[in-house]
């Protein structure tokens, strides 16, 4: 089936047909909610790996995996969704990714040991992985351009709300229960979740007969998997890893090589894994790169903020989670907010003032130190998360408004694909860059406090000068036009 065949049997009354506006409301609702619970659940963890040491009596490394392997799964299955969603209609694949899930956190919950809980969290990041390109490719092809700002406004929500509130969450948890408490208190939602979709979700899709090329599925699992794996191993400080950091990642690199190079040429035959023709919008590309950026910046600053409150100012995990909320909260609240605006104003007088919001606190936490007052550290974590929240709504609208509706699903995947890459390199980047400056200014002489401090105030310099390049790409991102191109015609900003 040729592109323009593709384009022509998409539904035309799906986004706007008043028959369908009540359907089209609860399905996105349904999903909102779906995916806010996968978010929450992989943020509760980001506290846990100290407790999970001592109660399971294994090392940092060995716990570490828990992150790791949910991280490398979800690299791995990621760009498999864009098949997915494809070939399966909204409600099976619904089913199918919140069953995994389901699923996967009762194993976590029931877990005896390391091992077991492991394998929970591979198989809960299964089902995560499919959700947010399951709800991103829905949103756009039954929400009409002219209100989709006000929908990824609320997509916002979910992507702020359950980072803010998980680490306070969990947190809680940890301080009065035992650990396994933290995924009881998932479990009943999203099995509540998976029945309320199983009942009510409906069908608003077109699947198309998509074949399966298995060898770009095996290069995209070494491709984004080796990638996203090397760059936590070094970011972990994987020295005495059996195999080195840095030779993962050249396979990863190779294998990403090879795996472009084909779906290049299987793009032609409609049989590409990820088709990279959404590449091919200028507008689509810059905002991905932004996005990136933003990614780098935002997981290397969550990595490091906590590390310094609990490890310079002195703050127990509960008081980091409490520091951190407002600002999250904040992000979510504006959310909806920053989407009217977008609708009414378009990308760029949000995002442009938004990145530069978020560069210039990157660059006043390059002088934190022992001394500062924690009233500083919450403003500056506002004013980051207002300026996140002025960036990412324009950035989604804008990157999948840019493409035609036939490669949303590819779009969302390759979105997904990159957030976890940059994620990845952005927490492996900053924590190398503090390991090395730490051990550096404590050969000079400072005490372990003082050279922390050091270290982490290095690391969120490399972080200000790389968000000067997402401030210079946010001013090339401009408003889509209605049939998918970026920024050409009088509908650009």
């Amino acid at each position: 089936m040729t592109l323009q065949a593709t384009l022509d049997a998409v539904p035309e009354s799906a986004p706007g047909h008043p028959d369908n506006a009540a359907r089209n409301r609860l399905v996105i609702g349904i999903l909102l909610v779906s995916t806010f619970v996968v978010f929450l659940n992989e943020t509760i963890m980001s506290v846990a790996i100290p407790r999970l040491m001592d109660d399971l009596q294994v090392s940092a490394g060995a716990a570490q995996w828990l992150t790791t392997a949910f991280l490398l799964t979800m690299a791995v299955v990621i760009p498999v969704t864009g098949f997915l969603l494809q070939r399966l209609n909204t409600r099976p694949i619904f089913i199918l990714a919140m069953a995994i899930f389901t699923v996967g956190t009762l194993g976590c919950a029931l877990a005896p040991g390391l091992d077991l809980l492991i394998v929970g969290r591979v198989v809960q990041a299964t089902g995560t992985a499919i959700m947010m390109p399951l709800l991103m490719t829905t949103v756009m092809s039954l929400v009409p351009p002219a209100s989709r700002g006000r929908t990824m406004g609320n997509i916002s929500i979910v992507m702020a709300v359950a980072p803010a509130v998980g680490p306070t969450i969990g947190g809680f948890i940890l301080a009065h229960y035992d650990w396994r408490f933290m995924f009881y208190f998932t479990l009943p939602i999203a099995a509540a979740a998976l029945l309320l979709g199983t009942l009510r979700i409906r069908n608003v899709s077109t699947p198309r007969p998509t074949p399966l090329d298995l060898a770009s599925v095996l290069l995209s699992a070494i491709a984004f998997g080796g990638l996203v794996y090397g760059l936590s191993s070094l970011g972990e400080g994987g020295g005495n890893a059996p195999v080195p950091a840095w030779a993962i990642i050249a396979v990863g690199l190779l294998a990403m090589a090879v795996f472009i190079r084909r779906q290049l040429g299987l793009a032609h035959e409609e049989r590409a894994l990820l088709d990279l023709r959404t590449l091919r919008q200028r507008n689509y590309t810059t905002a991905l790169v932004t996005m990136a950026v933003a990614m780098v910046a935002l997981l290397g600053s969550s990595i490091l903020l906590p590390i310094y409150t609990q490890h310079v100012l002195g703050l127990d995990t509960f008081e980091t989670g409490m520091l951190l909320l407002p600002g999250g909260l904040l992000m979510g609240l504006l959310g909806p907010i920053v989407g009217r605006l977008y609708d009414r104003l378009g990308p760029r007088p949000l995002l442009v003032p938004g990145v530069i919001a978020v560069s210039a606190v990157m660059w006043a936490l390059t002088l934190v130190g022992p001394q500062t007052p924690v009233w500083a550290v919450v403003a500056g974590h506002v004013v980051l998360s207002i300026g996140l929240a002025f960036a990412f709504t324009p950035l989604f609208t804008a990157s999948m408004s840019s493409v035609p509706a036939p490669l949303y699903s590819h779009a969302s995947a390759i979105l997904g694909s990159v957030q976890q890459v940059a994620g990845a390199a952005g927490i492996a980047l900053f924590v190398a860059v503090m390991s090395l400056q730490t051990a550096a200014a404590t050969a000079g002489g400072a005490a372990g406090v003082d050279a922390l401090a050091a270290g982490i105030r290095a690391g969120f310099l490399c972080g200000a000068i790389i968000s000067l390049l997402m401030v210079a790409a946010a001013f090339f991102v401009r408003r889509a036009d209605a049939d998918g191109e970026g920024g050409h015609g009088p509908a650009g900003h």
